[in-house]
């Protein structure tokens, strides 16, 4: 089984990122379980997405303490959603910075010390230039399929095989930049 939670602010990708992982099991001739809860992803929210991959998958959910891998497209909701982490998950965080809004009005600061506290916590973590290589693949709105690189290299996947997961996944119009944008993350 392998349980991987997606997390970011709404505009990310988190859904597509969750259809490709989905079509890369299908592919694979193995179960796959998605759960996306939008939030307020239309006003910059929080946005989470469950993925479980497996021989056979009863639950869609991932269990708080059971995530073998989290990707997180900013840094707060790495820290946000951080307790979903197993004890020997990886947490691979996209090193960008997206404001709430509550941080936007001054209710509230944004945290200084987001790293830090993942390492008081325990948490093996990654960072990734996503948003610097998204934008060298040729669009900065591809950070989530340079995280998918990330983690495709990370689970032993084959470069080819996540190619072909993407293909069927993004509008023939915008291929060429993801495929360019998976080929980063994948070398990363």
């Amino acid at each position: 089984m392998l349980d991987i939670l997606i997390v970011g602010v709404g505009g990310q990708g988190t859904l597509l990122a969750s259809r490709i992982l989905g079509a890369y099991a299908e592919r694979k001739g193995m179960d796959c379980k998605l759960s996306e809860v939008h939030g307020m992803s239309q006003r910059g929210g929080s946005v989470v997405t469950h993925v479980r991959i497996g021989r056979s998958v009863l639950s869609p959910l991932v269990s708080e303490g059971e995530a073998d891998y989290i990707l997180a497209f900013e840094r707060l909701e790495a820290l946000r959603w951080s307790h979903y982490l197993k004890k020997d998950g990886i947490l691979l965080i996209n090193d960008q910075i997206i404001l709430p809004m509550p941080v936007i009005t001054g209710a509230q600061s944004y945290p200084a010390d987001i790293t830090e506290k993942l390492t008081a916590e325990g948490r093996n973590y990654r960072l990734v230039q996503g948003l610097t290589l998204a934008a060298e693949a040729g669009n900065t709105k591809a950070v989530n399929v340079v995280m998918l690189g990330v983690l495709f290299k990370m689970i032993g996947e084959t470069e080819e095989s996540a190619i072909q997961a993407l293909e069927v996944s993004v509008p023939a119009k915008l291929l060429e930049i993801n495929r360019k944008a998976l080929a980063l993350g994948y070398r990363a």
